[in-house]
């Protein structure tokens, strides 16, 4: 370790990279090519994320329901609440639509009004039928379509809460997809090919508003959101960091290669993505965003350390030699821990989570590299800069701002550790105001017109989002019992008393209709049948069912007659009720159903989604906790010295406190986008520390040892560039803030946010910590071999440590 960060070592790479500038030039361009190779293997994700390991037991029982009734995010509802729907012009319309959709292959049911079928019986043949409930032949008469209507509201009940609402009068049809392309490329050309098309067709002809809403339908926008909104990101982040790099260094030279370097990562970012076989999820679209954001400060550093070193002595060739050999070690190191902080979501044991922690900490340690290889060479082809170029290194506000810190930091600690105790204590306060959120669509768009009919059918239909509960019965038709039949009714009571929760779908509901169509269809008779009419009634179902493709039942109750679903839909407000209403479900049914004889099973999306929040929490803070690990044992190592962690640490624990304090403070949940603010904002602030205290530990050599002047005199070398990268990483990451994700919004906000904090930490409570704790570590490194010194320090500061030794 110390001979790779010793000063001949970075001399060393000094003169590798600039006697071989046009090998250096050569691989960068052979390695793009190589990664740009690798983008025609980029794919989009098709499905939400899991949050929950694949051997866990919530996601066993959810993977046992989909093996026994398949994917259950296939229907796509599509509906209005206009009374125009049956009059003559709008409902041929409506039918021509409906008969449209239905010719497409990815589709393989369509419920709908113009085609529903009504279930009677043949005493012939002591069996149900269906029969069609419109006869299209008169769907040109005004007076029998409100005939129709009134049929339909008011006669089958075993279609409200799918087809309709009876207050409202809203009608919906169902359109169930193909199970086996709910997951694939193929759900999400039909939607936006097919599907949108005929939709738009319709509305245009007829004026009337159509709402589309279903997890297919969610699902596929969504990701079309989430593809759209990478190029906005790219080039908002290109447009911000090089305007305020301009700004900072007048030079469009210095910024247009700043901006080639982190083109460059996007490239290899774009590749490297390919390369691993990876999907682009809502994380790993951030990646690239991600290289530009921290490519640019690693830019500014190096750049204003070779203005710096210029300024000093007007020796371009020294000054290039210097901005590698002086700030290598510090540049490792803040990279080096940034990657780490990116790198503890490795340990989640969470799929989406491990790639966006695998593709992060590569692509920083790879723009690291493409800065420290193409930064020199190309300054070395350039002429030196011009006064210009160099004025930014005595402006005024920069002089005035940091007078202030050091006036602060010199005459009034107190006042710096009583405020950083207050922000502490009003963070802690707002701590306990944070609450937990599961909800799949609170961090989706909410400006975009999909999210708008979510909501619309949750208000009509009581949600879009499923909650099923599998019922196996422990033996081989066992559903089909009316003891059991009761006992599902009975449960299906307790859901509809939830309100939370839709109307509630299973064979019990099809027994019901059973009966009816028994007594001719008078809706009085919508109940389970008794006792004695049992026998007869089932035996009727049972032959209707035989032997057809149009099984009503095998939805419900799966081939072998064992298991049987209660499918539920649920408002997905922000998921925090959900574990309430688990809880009283779990309660019913422990009752109804007791163990061993049943085994009862909830799952669904919502409720693996919700379930998966709380592991993500647990994981992320366990890998937050790791983060402050490794970059605690990083500085031991660097400075072997248990203050030097303290100093380090709590800088940057104290903004992570004061930003998860203010989540509480504005409402803002802890979520799977917010709960990454921590990691990401912590693994970029101790960048700052480093380059600090590495900066400070060099001061002492060049000062014999003198705290206070090494202290001050570290704002004069390291001050600028911390003040600079803070600046870029601030407007970078807000550039997020662009987002139509919620999550995305809050992610880059709140790291913003957090970073201003860590700026502010580090550059007035950093030095004021050093100051007062380290009072008698400049006299115990005097007895050891001043590490840092050597690795950070000239010709002639070498000489000067041996002379201190």
């Amino acid at each position: 370790m110390k001979k790779l960060l010793s000063l001949g070592f970075w001399e060393f790479i000094a003169r590798v990279i600039l006697r071989n500038r046009i090998a250096i030039i050569s691989l960068v361009i052979l390695l793009t090519i190589g990664f740009a190779s690798q983008w025609k293997h980029i794919r989009f994700t098709q499905t939400e994320a899991n949050l929950i390991p694949k051997d866990d037991k919530v996601n066993i029982d959810y993977d046992n329901f989909l093996a026994k009734f398949g994917e259950e995010g296939n229907l796509i509802v599509l509906g209005t609440q206009d009374p125009k729907l049956f009059t003559p012009k709008v409902f041929q319309a409506w039918n021509t639509m409906m008969q449209n959709i239905q010719k497409h292959k990815e589709v393989v049911l369509v419920i709908s009004v113009d085609n529903l079928q009504t279930l009677q019986k043949n005493d012939s043949i002591q069996s149900f039928e269906l029969k069609k409930l419109i006869n299209t032949n008169k769907i040109q008469d005004a007076q029998y379509l409100a005939q129709i209507k009134k049929e339909l509201l008011n006669n089958l009940p075993f279609y409200e809460g799918l087809l309709f609402n009876k207050k409202s009068g809203t009608i919906r049809s169902a359109i169930y997809i193909d199970k086996k392309i709910v997951n694939t490329k193929a759900r999400k050309d039909y939607v936006l090919n097919s599907l949108i098309p005929e939709i738009k067709k319709f509305e245009d002809t007829t004026k009337v508003d159509l709402r589309v809403s279903g997890m297919p339908y969610i699902r596929t926008l969504n990701a079309k959101t989430i593809i759209d909104e990478i190029g906005l990101f790219i080039g908002a982040a290109l447009l911000t960091t090089g305007l305020i790099f301009f700004f900072f260094f007048r030079s469009v030279k210095a910024t247009a290669i700043s901006l080639l370097v982190v083109i460059i990562g996007v490239m290899w970012s774009f590749g490297l993505l390919g390369l691993l076989g990876y999907e682009i999820t809502v994380l790993t679209a951030l990646v690239p965003t991600l290289v530009i954001v921290i490519g640019i400060p690693n830019c500014i550093f190096l750049i204003n350390k070779y203005h710096q070193e210029y300024y000093k002595h007007a020796n371009k060739a020294k000054a290039l030699q210097r901005v590698i050999t002086k700030t290598g070690t510090a540049t490792l190191m803040t990279n080096l821990t940034t990657a780490l902080g990116f790198a503890t979501f490795i340990a989640t044991n969470n799929t989406l989570l491990v790639e966006f922690g695998v593709v992060t900490s590569i692509n920083i340690l790879a723009i690291y590299v493409l800065c420290m290889l193409i930064i020199p060479v190309f300054f070395s082809y350039i002429p030196a800069p011009i006064a210009r170029h160099l004025g930014h290194l005595e402006r005024e506000y920069l002089t005035s701002f940091f007078k202030w810190i050091v006036h602060t930091v010199k005459n009034n600690k107190v006042g710096v550790y009583s405020v950083a105790v207050l922000l502490l204590i009003v963070g802690m306060i707002g701590i306990h105001k944070i609450k937990i959120s599961g909800s799949i669509i609170e961090d989706m768009p909410k400006k975009t017109g999909f999210f708008d009919d979510i909501r619309f059918y949750e208000k009509e239909f009581d949600g879009v989002m499923p909650l099923e509960i599998m019922i196996d019965t422990k033996r081989k038709k066992g559903v089909m019992k009316l003891s059991l039949l009761k006992r599902m009714e009975e449960l299906e009571q307790t859901i509809e008393e939830i309100p939370d929760l839709s109307k509630p779908l299973s064979v019990v509901s099809l027994v019901k209709y059973s009966k009816q169509a028994y007594y001719n269809g008078n809706p009085d008779f919508y109940e389970l049948p008794t006792a004695q009419e049992q026998a007869f009634i089932l035996s009727y179902a049972k032959n209707a069912t035989k032997n057809s493709k149009d099984n009503l039942m095998k939805s419900y109750v799966d081939s072998t007659g064992q298991y049987a679903r209660i499918t539920t839909f649920i408002k997905d407000e922000n998921g925090e009720k959900m574990e309430a209403i688990e809880a009283q479900l779990r309660t019913k049914i422990d009752k109804l159903f007791p163990s061993p004889r049943y085994e009862v099973v909830i799952t669904g999306k919502p409720s693996v989604f919700q379930k998966g929040t709380k592991y993500l929490l647990d994981n992320l803070l366990s890998s937050l906790l790791m983060a402050f690990g490794l970059t605690a044992g990083l500085v031991a190592i660097m400075f072997r010295s248990f203050k030097m962690v303290l100093v380090s640490i709590i800088p940057n624990l104290l903004p992570l406190l004061m930003t998860a304090g203010l989540m509480g403070f504005l409402g803002i949940p802890l979520k799977p986008s917010t709960i990454l603010v921590f990691g990401i904002a912590f693994g970029m602030s101790v960048d700052d520390t480093l380059r600090f205290l590495a900066q400070y530990r060099l001061e002492l050599s060049r000062n014999d040892w003198k705290i206070k002047k090494s202290v001050f005199a570290t704002f004069d070398d390291a001050g600028i560039s911390m003040f600079y990268t803070s600046i870029v990483l601030f407007f970078g990451f807000s550039v997020f803030m662009l987002s139509s994700f919620g999550g995305t919004v809050a992610l880059g906000g709140l790291v913003a946010l957090t970073l201003s904090f860590g700026m502010l930490s580090n550059l007035v409570l950093l030095p004021s910590l050093v100051l007062s704790l380290n009072k008698t570590l400049a006299n115990e490194q005097e007895l050891r071999e001043p590490i840092i010194d050597i690795l950070e320090a000239s010709d002639e500061e070498v000489d000067a440590i041996e002379k201190n030794k």
